[in-house]
């Protein structure tokens, strides 16, 4: 079974999604900030990171550039989430 990590600051959307996603057959470890999220990438290994770009204290993108600079975390996927609408975002 695929472990999904959801990182997002919005419960509601966190809960949506891995409801989702646990209906599907994945496991889902959830986490609301980006240092959160951080610590369960070590803890649990999830297989994907699915990661919300805006967040306070520190962003999606912060978080991709940490996992992304480690050589144990750097190779794991991630899809980021945003609200954000314009091309130039």
């Amino acid at each position: 079974m695929s472990k999904i990590l959801i990182v997002d600051d919005d419960p509601v959307a966190v809960r949506l999604m891995k409801l989702s996603l646990t209906a599907e057959g994945f496991q889902v470890v959830t986490a609301l900030s980006a240092m959160e999220g951080l610590r369960a990438v070590q803890t649990e290994r999830p297989d994907l990171v699915l990661l919300d770009i805006m967040m306070p204290e520190m962003d999606g993108v912060e978080m991709c550039r940490h996992l992304r600079s480690r050589p144990d975390t750097g190779d794991i996927p991630i899809i980021f989430l945003t609200a954000k609408t314009q091309l130039a975002d």
